[in-house]
């Protein structure tokens, strides 16, 4: 099976690909059309600003690639919000893979903090990437940006107000948190991606 990570103008891309060595599983991190579209499996990470990522991708080429791929793909936290329809991030047109628009965190009372940083539970969970025993526990965190409840929601976590912490449509899957920064839970997430999907 062939795994891989889209390399673009965001960070964490290789603390993913770390992630996966540590599961044995070997990836070609690559920007390249040619090799993305082959890929078994396709893994869009990211930690950035939506409207010079979408720029970017946009000069690559790799807005108009990344939602017509067949194959399973996994978007993590700005990839995420990149699959939706827009953000409110700098005002930005995204992949329109969901339909759904990406909302800023508004604090509601004093202590609430922006970003939201650090480790949450999951709930709700309806998607292969998931199992049973993830139910009610504790997934990573770090964006300002949030997608809310929709159509397409697979898991909710609940900061300031429920939110979607993963998305799933067809082929599509997505989570908010960063399961390569999320330790066993996160490690079982990625699994499910590349054995369940």
């Amino acid at each position: 099976m062939s795994i891989v990570v889209i390399k673009y103008n965001a960070g964490n891309i290789f603390s993913v690909e770390n992630a996966l060595k540590r599961l044995n599983a070997d990836a070609i991190v690559t920007p390249d059309i040619t090799k993305i579209r082959k890929g078994d499996k396709v893994i869009f990470p990211g930690v950035g600003e939506a409207s010079s990522t979408m720029e970017y991708l946009r000069k690559c080429g790799l807005n108009e690639i990344i939602p017509n791929l067949t194959q399973p793909v996994l978007g993590i936290c700005l990839g995420m919000q990149l699959m939706c329809s827009s953000s409110e991030e700098g005002d930005t047109d995204c992949l329109n893979i969901f339909d759904t628009k990406v909302q800023r965190f508004v604090k509601q009372k004093h202590e609430d903090k922006i970003p939201h940083m650090g480790w949450n539970t999951i709930s709700n969970l309806n998607s292969n990437i998931f199992d049973p025993s993830i139910e009610n526990r504790y997934v990573y965190f770090v964006h300002s940006y949030y997608v809310p409840i929709n159509e397409y929601t697979a898991a909710t976590t609940d900061y300031i107000h429920p939110f979607s912490a993963a998305l799933h449509k067809d082929n599509f899957y997505a989570t908010q948190f960063h399961p390569e920064k999320s330790g066993s839970v996160g490690e079982q997430i990625l699994i499910n991606f590349l054995q369940n999907t």
